[in-house]
This record gives C-alpha cells, structure tokens and sequence, in this order.
C-alpha cells in the first residue's frame, strides 16, 4: 500500500503538470492570437502610431513582470491586520501571496513572454515600414530589435527594483484591479439568482393560486 506522503506527492506532480500544459498551451494559443491581430492592425498604422503600439507592448510585458516579482517579494503578515478588519481586497492578495510561484508564472511567462514575442514581431513590422518608406537598402530588423531588447530588459531591472521596494502596494493595487474585475460579476450572478428566486416564487404563487381555485 502507498502511504500518503506518496500519494501527496503524486497528486502535486499531477497538478504541477496539468499547471504545465496549461500554461503552454494558453502561451502558445494567445502569442498566435495577438500576433496576427497585430501584424494586421500594425501593417495599416502610420509609422508614429505603430511605435506608440511598440512601446505599449513594451510597456505592459516591464509591468506584468513588476507585479510578478512584487506577488514574490510582499510579505503575508502585511495583509492579515487588514483582512481582520475585513478590508476589501486583503484575503485576495494573501491568495495571491500563497500561490507566487502561479501568479508569476501567469503574469511572467505567459503575458511577458507573450509581449516579448508581441514587440518582436511589431518590431519588424516597423522596421519594415521604415526602410520603404525611406527607401534604406540595408536591414533595420538588427537595430530595431536591439532597441526592443535594450529597453524591455532595462525597464525590467528598473521595475525589479520597484517591486522589491513597493511590493506591499502594488500587490495591493493589483488586488484592487482584479476586484474590480470580480465584483462586475459577482454581481451579475447574484442579479441572476435573485432572478431566478423571484421568478421561482411567482411560479409557486400561481400554483397556489389555481390549487385554491380548483378547491
């Protein structure tokens, strides 16, 4: 018979692996979405708008990856003494908290390594347009993917060092943001239960209504 710190670690691998694939399969499914989204869109912006949408790009993998390290960095014991006075939003960053190693792997590995594959195929795109537009002979690709690097790998040294110094309160904004998020339909499900109550209660109204009848 197995005992059941095997059996324990059994059913952790089967849940990391299951994490695994689908991770990868939500990488692999939205790095296709967004990239022909943005290879359509980006074709026909003009060349400034095209940079806005780069640097857009950039933007939101530098943040996503802040709020990874900042979920790893922020301590527990900061959000108990709100969550006992019932503060909104306390018990899920310490939900957050416990479950890092997903929360980053989510907003790291899939939405940052989504936008680095996103900003290298905008990238190209600009580069593109560029030299027609400029009628250069010689590769700008090499250029302009080094800029890409140099400015997502930059800003993520910089934002690491934010999220090591304010990791409490930007786990607490991020909580805020998906509260926001959770609460629209929270509140959707509960219109559509008190819906259904009232509807199940004017049903058994009229059945009381024609049983007394019939009497």
């Amino acid at each position: 018979m197995k005992s059941k710190d095997s059996k324990n670690n059994e059913n952790e691998n089967d849940s990391t692996n299951k994490w695994i694939v689908t991770v990868s399969l939500l990488s692999f499914t939205l790095s296709i979405i967004f990239s022909f989204i943005a290879s359509i869109t980006v074709n026909n912006l003009p060349i400034p708008l095209a940079i806005v949408v780069l640097l857009l790009v950039i933007a939101i993998g530098i943040l996503f990856d802040m709020i990874s390290m900042a979920v790893n960095f922020a301590e527990e014991k900061n959000f108990h003494a709100k969550a006992s006075r019932k503060i909104h939003g306390a018990k899920t960053s310490i939900k957050l908290i416990r479950n890092a190693p997903k929360v980053s792997s989510v907003c790291a590995d899939v939405i940052g390594d989504v936008c680095g594959i996103l900003s290298g195929s905008v990238g190209t795109i600009i580069s593109i347009k560029i030299a027609e537009k400029l009628g250069l002979k010689f590769d700008l690709q090499i250029i302009i993917g080094a800029i890409v690097a140099s400015l997502t790998i930059g800003g993520k040294a910089k934002f690491k060092l934010v999220a090591q110094e304010y990791s409490t309160q930007i786990v607490d904004i991020f909580t805020k943001v998906l509260n926001i998020f959770t609460f629209s339909k929270k509140e959707k499900s509960e219109k559509s239960k008190e819906k259904n109550t009232d509807e199940n209660n004017t049903e058994k109204d009229n059945t009381e209504k024609t049983q007394k009848n019939t009497k």
